[in-house]
């Protein structure tokens, strides 16, 4: 499949599979439905106690409160959350390019393990309120780990998938781990709850066994694809295609909102506020599987309607629901507040699937290009799913700096002006402008007919939606 195929060991064992074509209606439904489906599920698993462990430290911040011995201000438990999420930005790269040249559920095994070590160093810290913030900062960005989990799996399932499915399938898998962002922040409430701010312990070590447990499913079910194979030049070069750029300035709207604000809902409503922490945790995990739950059915309606077209309406909506924040922050109106965040959860989801679907549209269509060019077409198929795949990881990976600048923003705001109601307008301002750039490089119609599916792709929505 690529220039170094002959230079590798050849890929055998009971977990490679030799022969992969789900766009061959026969083979998807003699037998490679119920495959992909089964990888699917056990790549959901290992991506949601990654999800889980990436987001710990949104929880383990409530718990780092004066009665517990922490002097830490709110500053500084915004720049804590900055730098875990920053890793986890950083490592979806390195994580998406292991897929191809170590396997997927090679890679599912590995990436699963490493998990145990922010768990184990969460435990430890919260624990130990005397820890200096730098080596507390330290340690907990290990937690950015389960941050890069999001970009193998993804690229993974993107090639066990045919092109009419994959809105549906990427949306599964990514709600799938996105919602270990709510399921932690439960956690977190439960104890709480049972056990007051106290015991924030127990909560990294909820996750240990779980850990274990993701381990034995990917053993048991997962496989490895023998034509996904490592091609890191080509992959690299694509991210000078202009729409791998204007992708991830979209995908930092989207998901970068989902994140960056999940991570900080906890910490919004206690310094905002003044919320207790176990009412902040009991209001803060609504958020996170609000918009985890509908990012499938954001898959569904790009499959469906065409990804443009719902990611436009989805960044308009996200403009007004700033507006609301910053209202809802000026009037201190908890109320409004906490619903126009539902509905900005909500938002976030359907945006991330609708875009995550784009991604791979975009590539068919330069397929259909190349192979209109006189390109073979199994070998402009092969190249297309080998750097759409990355272009999901590696977009991600953008995307998720996004929640970084989240958290800065709000840093920053409080700082300055004891209110995060600045913030809140600059990320208006910003949505706004995602809406009019994905209106006029997918949405517009343009004067002539463009020649190719690519050049259609950069022009309307109707060809890179099919």
């Amino acid at each position: 499949m690529t220039s170094d195929t002959g230079r590798r060991a050849p890929r055998t064992g009971k977990s490679w599979i030799s022969r992969w074509d789900p766009e061959d209606p026969a083979f998807w439904n003699g037998g490679g439905r119920a495959v992909a489906r089964r990888n699917l599920w056990a790549s959901i698993a290992s991506e949601h106690i990654g999800f889980s462990v990436w987001s710990i430290w949104s929880v383990l911040v409530l718990f780092m409160v004066p009665e517990n011995g922490f002097a830490s201000t709110p500053e500084q438990k915004f720049l804590l959350l900055s730098v875990v999420t920053l890793v986890g930005a950083v490592l979806r790269v390195p994580y998406t390019l292991a897929v191809p040249l170590l396997g997927g559920r090679n890679w599912t095994l590995a990436a699963t393990a490493l998990l145990l070590v922010p768990t184990g160093a969460a435990f430890f810290l919260i624990q130990n309120p005397d820890t200096p913030f730098w080596l507390l900062m330290v340690l907990a960005a290990t937690a950015g780990l389960g941050g890069g989990n999001f970009s193998s799996s993804m690229a993974n399932i993107n090639a066990y998938f045919p092109e009419k499915e994959k809105g549906w399938a990427l949306g599964l898998n990514a709600g799938g781990g996105n919602i270990g962002v709510a399921t932690v922040q439960l956690v977190g409430l439960g104890v709480i709850a049972v056990f007051t701010t106290a015991a924030g312990y127990l909560v990294p070590l909820f996750y240990l066994p779980l850990i274990l447990l993701a381990l034995v499913w990917s053993w048991r079910s997962m496989n490895n694809l023998t034509h996904v194979r490592s091609d890191v030049r080509a992959q690299l070069a694509a991210t000078g295609d202009r729409h791998f750029w204007i992708m991830s300035l979209l995908y930092i709207g989207t998901f970068g909102s989902f994140i960056g604000t999940g991570f900080a809902f906890g910490l919004l409503l206690q310094s905002q506020f003044g919320l207790a922490p176990v009412q902040a945790a009991g209001v803060a995990v609504l958020g996170p599987v609000v918009g985890s739950l509908v990012r499938p059915v954001g898959g569904r309606l790009a499959d469906t309607l065409g990804g443009a077209r719902v990611t436009l309406w989805v960044f308009c909506a996200m403009a007004v629901c700033a507006g609301v924040l910053v209202l809802a922050v000026q009037a201190s109106q908890l109320g409004l507040f906490i619903g126009a965040f539902a509905v900005m959860f909500t938002l976030t989801g359907l945006g991330n699937g609708s875009t995550y679907k784009m991604i791979p549209s975009i590539y068919a269509a330069k397929a259909e290009d190349a192979i209109a060019a006189g390109e073979p077409r199994e070998r402009a198929l092969a190249r297309t799913k080998r750097v759409s795949s990355s272009m999901l990881g590696l977009i991600g990976a953008v995307g998720a700096l996004g929640g970084v600048g989240i958290n800065v923003a709000f840093r920053e705001s409080f700082a300055a002006f004891g209110t995060t109601a600045h913030a809140f307008a600059a990320f208006g301002v910003f949505y706004l402008l995602c809406a009019a750039v994905t209106r006029v490089v997918y949405l517009r119609r343009p004067r002539t007919a463009a020649p190719g599916g690519a050049d259609r792709a950069a022009g309307t929505a109707e060809p890179v939606q099919r």
